[in-house]
């Protein structure tokens, strides 16, 4: 952009400052909506004693302008008759004197609704009425029209924004030049009085409305926290409760079940060394259970609910199924594809539905054999658990009323990666679980 784009760029908008306010002024601009409950000032509350202050404000000025209105539509009137009739006594023309004070009384009729509307009116009424008025009287304006004139220079000053006002003062004040130059100093005078205060009045009440909007905001914004703070303070009851009873119930007798454990082979001294193994077995899954146990009371103690202990991952898998080994059952895991493409949150996933299914084949079917198959596809991943009948003449154990829960638990983690879970018993008697991620959404 050249210097002369630049300069020609400022010049237009200086020029548009100079005109946008007296276009908006008298064709475009609007003033602002009424006040719905306007109060009565403190020195007119003394009405309320007569029943006038039990009005509201608003009615009670409409009607003072509609009594004025009348007042000086009838005085304007009578004023140019008798003045037309002491100059010229042969003159007659009702038509337009009617005329000429219906526009001086009619705009303050309209002043509390229209306050811009009015004064383009009485403008109007006055650039058309003034070279009739001069020819009688020896005033150029006629004084109703100026006493409404004042009225609706104040209301507009109070209604409308800066610019439109800027434009009505200065139309006014360059009319008054034109129609009377003579007199034009004080009429500008006269002009700026009540627009300097009906524009005091304005910043006074755009100032309290700011106020009271940002005090509003304020409060709203204190009873949102109040919201969030009691929302979050009974979140944290909540889980400081299950907290408390995962510890005094659970914990208490997880621990009471690794202590039995390791005291059993010291009251007994002549166990089979099988049996030995399994306490040896039971005790360590029972420490395995506390540490989990703790880890998922120190989330639960978290007030922002973080989990920050390390999860586990599919590096723990032969961990997983030695433990389960270990336990009795003939455990055989294959893995197929490239675990490398697994999504980040999957290795949990699969991780607890393999956990669960190894724990609920100890539980319903001890001594087994067990299939860990789990299959790193491209589109999808699955996982399968499939336990065989307990050995010998043992029936598989059903599981306890109310129970379930792992199977639901697990069924959810599948679900929250856009997944599902089918689990049920083989044709053989068995169980299986399996389970499909994908890992391309649609």
């Amino acid at each position: 952009m050249t210097s002369d784009d630049t300069q020609d760029r400022g010049a237009g908008d200086t020029f548009r400052l100079l005109y946008l306010p007296f276009v908006a002024a008298a064709f475009t601009g609007r003033a602002g909506p009424a006040p719905s409950e306007q109060p009565w000032p403190l020195g007119l509350r003394w009405t309320r004693r007569i029943g006038i202050g039990r009005l509201r404000f608003g009615l009670v000025m409409q009607l003072v302008d509609l009594g004025i209105a009348i007042a000086i539509f009838f005085g304007s009137y009578s004023v140019l008759t008798n003045e037309s009739h002491r100059v010229d006594q042969e003159y007659s023309n009702p038509l337009l004197f009617f005329l000429i004070a219906l526009s001086a009384a009619l705009p303050l009729a309209l002043r509390q609704r229209h306050p811009l509307g009015a004064w383009r009116i009485i403008a109007v009424g006055i650039l058309f009425g003034t070279p009739q008025v001069e020819r009688w009287m020896t005033t150029p304006f006629l004084p109703g029209a100026a006493i409404a004139a004042i009225l609706i220079l104040y209301s507009v000053a109070v209604r409308c924004e800066r610019h439109i006002t800027i434009g009505v003062s200065g139309i006014s004040i360059l009319g008054t030049w034109i129609l009377a130059s003579s007199n034009a100093g004080g009429a500008s005078v006269v002009i700026l009085l009540p627009v300097l205060a009906g524009f005091v009045v304005r910043q006074r009440v755009v100032s309290r409305q700011e106020l009271q909007e940002r005090e509003e905001a304020a409060q709203r914004e204190l009873a949102e926290q109040e919201r969030r703070h009691q929302a979050t303070e009974a979140v944290l009851t909540e889980r400081q409760r299950i907290a408390r009873e995962l510890h005094d119930v659970v914990a208490h007798h997880m621990s009471m079940i690794a202590i039995q454990a390791e005291a059993a082979p010291y009251k007994v001294t002549e166990l089979p060394a099988e049996t030995r193994q399994d306490l040896s077995e039971i005790r360590a899954t029972a420490l395995d259970a506390l540490t989990e146990l703790r880890r998922i009371l120190g989330v639960l103690r978290q007030e922002d609910g973080a989990e920050t202990a390390p999860q586990p991952s599919l590096d723990r898998m032969d961990e997983l199924v030695a433990g389960a080994r270990g336990a009795g059952l003939s455990v055989t895991f294959t893995e197929t594809g490239d675990r490398r493409h697994v999504p980040p949150g999957y290795e949990l996933t699969i991780y607890r539905i393999v956990q669960e299914a190894l724990s609920n084949a100890m539980r319903h079917a001890p001594g087994s054999t067990v299939v860990v198959a789990i299959d790193f596809a491209a589109e999808a991943l699955r996982v399968s658990v499939v336990n065989e009948p307990p050995p010998g003449s043992r029936r598989p154990q059903e599981p306890p009323p109310g129970g379930g829960h792992g199977l639901v638990g697990m069924r959810e983690r599948a679900a929250m990666l856009g997944g599902e879970l089918t689990a049920g018993p083989t044709l053989a008697g068995g169980f299986e679980v399996d389970a499909t991620l994908p890992t391309r959404r649609q």
